[in-house]
């Protein structure tokens, strides 16, 4: 008889919204991870870190994420793992005169063992905006250029210069419930690499949160074996260390 056992851990949210006292550094832990045994044995583990530092000039935004699965594959099941990714980034917005008004710094760095890529990673800077916050919803926007780094599974690096934009949005449905969009584009002439996350939480407990996401990632670049376009969808749990 087929067993299954899902185990969904830490998630969290605090308040984001300018009717919020802001705090000058937050940090949120994700994690889910999924297990099954009997007639198909699979093992998924996902898990994120998100941290927000507001200070007086400067408003930085840092990531890490991580994705590691296996499962039985062939005719003859051989467990093997079939995804395995790192990704991190970080941005740092200096707050001019008029302080919705920003200069941004971008880095990022990513790991994709099944992708068509070693590695890929981005440097960026240019103009950062917020456009609007107010008690129930929020809206960002960056872009300028930069300049993008990696290499193929086949060796061949691939370098040059990108335009790399970005939007995020958040709204708050009700007092426990955030609907949150995050998309973002690296138009390169060699490759254009974009990815957009959509994710819905509702609070369960003080820290704790409940979050379904949808994920994509997509390369306009790839080897011939490989989809351009990958997919993840998430149930999760947030919980909120600061």
């Amino acid at each position: 008889m087929k067993k299954s056992l899902i185990l969904l851990g830490l998630c969290a949210a605090g308040n984001v919204f300018a009717a919020d006292e802001v705090k000058p550094f937050t940090m949120d832990g994700e994690f889910g991870y999924i297990a099954t045994t009997g007639n198909t044995e699979t093992t998924s583990i996902k898990g994120k870190l998100s941290a927000h530092q507001e200070l007086t000039e400067w408003s930085n935004d840092y990531t890490l994420e991580a994705l590691y699965k296996r499962d039985e594959v062939g005719e003859s099941p051989i467990d093997e793992t079939t995804a395995q990714k790192y990704f991190l980034s970080g941005q740092g917005n200096y707050k001019l005169e008029n302080p919705d008004h920003r200069l941004f710094g971008f880095a990022s760095y990513e790991d994709d063992r099944f992708s068509s890529y070693n590695y890929q990673a981005t440097l960026a800077a240019g103009w950062s905006q917020k456009v609007w916050e107010d008690d129930t919803s929020k809206f960002n926007y960056s872009i300028g250029p930069g300049y993008s780094f990696s290499e193929t599974t086949e060796g061949v690096e691939q370098n040059g210069m990108i335009v790399r934009a970005a939007l995020d949005y958040h709204w708050k449905i009700s007092d426990t419930a955030t609907f949150k969009q995050l998309i973002s584009t690296e138009v390169g002439s060699d490759n254009t690499k974009s990815k957009s996350e959509t994710s819905v939480s509702a609070q369960i407990s003080g820290g704790l949160s409940l979050k379904v996401s949808f994920l994509m990632d997509h390369n306009s670049d790839v080897a011939e074996d490989i989809d351009k376009l990958d997919t993840q969808t998430a149930v999760t749990l947030v919980y909120s260390f600061f």
